[in-house]
């Protein structure tokens, strides 16, 4: 198996910064749900002189929770523009400029007793999180060697559910999950984004972008040296030529070309499966809306049920660090699509008997991702 030098665990780990702001503005807004709620309230209070309704006090929470979403979803669109324009690693570097403006809106919103703010800045936070599923993962896979891909791929998600654990843990009201450093909770997502900014000028530019984007074969060669620590990378080069070859030769097709041409349906309905299969699975309403979830429940300290979730959603991560190689992505998949139909079963069977049968006490699941 190819050698993993330190040139290639620096650009990758520098780039699993972004897949850890993903994961941690995911979860960063369950912990301290109540605190917030109270902030809302007390901000409506001293506006319009009277209580929130717990109806406009739901609604603001949700668009404050789903903005993050809406806000991916632009993003995610927007990849493209950016990694062809900027490059790969610039791409990440222009990005951690919403990380910043996020961090200041989210962290100044009690300030200014404004959760408008708070709203826009998961909003902003939100595209920054949906650029970055997107730079990591493309970015991680173009300077692995193709024995490793698997294996350092999979950091983009361990990437996410370390994110989430670290939000949660953080979100403890005897850390930062309280009515005085709320603020700074929302707002340490500037602490990656510096970090990563620091680092990023020491990572190379993506050897398949120097060469076909750009046509600079002596940089791509400079580059790859580097990550594979040898002087012979002649096989990668040989690679990315036939691949360069192929794209000229392909035409541009459109968004409907894609679903009508049989040369692309099934590819791309392979991709939007494996997506939804994910994302179908619930664990994201889970991460959400977890501890309030746990307190409905009956769980006594819902914020530590959620921290355990988060354990056992990074510890299976780490898992599928050293299996997906041997076991290969499809039979893994498969397996997990499996577990999810069998254990899907058991929240709504569980529910259930607790309503029936008061002397059982709530059973829960942790799916994962």
């Amino acid at each position: 198996m190819t050698a993993v030098t330190p040139h290639l665990m620096l650009a990758v780990g520098t780039a699993v910064i972004g897949s850890l702001q993903f994961g941690y503005n995911t979860g960063v807004i369950n912990a301290p749900q109540n605190t917030i709620e109270s902030f809302y309230n007390e901000t409506w209070s001293s506006r319009f002189s009277e209580p929130i309704s717990q109806s406009a006090l739901t609604a603001l929470w949700s668009v404050s929770v789903a903005i993050f979403s809406v806000g991916g979803m632009l993003g995610s669109f927007s990849v493209g523009l950016f990694v062809n324009r900027f490059g790969r690693r610039n791409s990440m570097l222009v990005a951690n400029a919403l990380a910043f403006i996020a961090a200041a809106f989210m962290g100044f919103s009690k300030l200014a007793a404004s959760f408008e703010m708070l709203i826009v800045g998961r909003f902003i936070v939100g595209i920054y999180s949906g650029l970055s599923t997107g730079f990591v993962p493309m970015y991680v896979e173009e300077i692995s060697p193709t024995s490793l891909r698997g294996a350092l791929g999979t950091l983009h998600q361990l990437g996410v559910v370390i994110g989430i654990l670290v939000a949660q843990i953080f979100g403890l009201e005897s850390i930062m999950g309280n009515a005085s450093l709320w603020p700074l909770l929302l707002g340490f997502t500037l602490v990656p984004a510096i970090l990563q900014c620091a680092l990023l000028p020491f990572c190379p530019e993506s050897p398949r972008y120097l060469l076909i984007n750009c046509n600079e074969e002596s940089k791509a060669c400079s580059v790859l040296m580097k990550l594979r620590g040898a002087d012979e990378v002649n096989e990668d080069i040989r690679e990315m030529r036939e691949e360069s070859q192929k794209m000229m030769r392909e035409k541009k097709v459109t968004m409907a070309e894609l679903f009508r041409s049989p040369v692309y349906r099934q590819p791309m309905m392979v991709a939007i499966m494996l997506q939804l299969s994910q994302q179908l699975s619930g664990i994201n309403a889970v991460f959400y809306y977890s501890t309030g979830i746990f307190e409905r429940a009956g769980v006594a300290q819902p914020v530590y049920a959620t921290i355990g979730a988060g354990v056992v959603n990074t510890a299976f991560t780490v898992v599928s660090l050293f299996v997906v190689e041997r076991m290969g992505r499809r039979p893994l998949h498969l397996s997990r699509s499996d577990g999810d139909g069998g254990v899907s079963r058991f929240p709504d069977r569980c529910h259930g008997i607790t309503g029936r049968c008061p002397m059982f006490p709530p059973v829960h699941y942790v799916e994962g991702r």
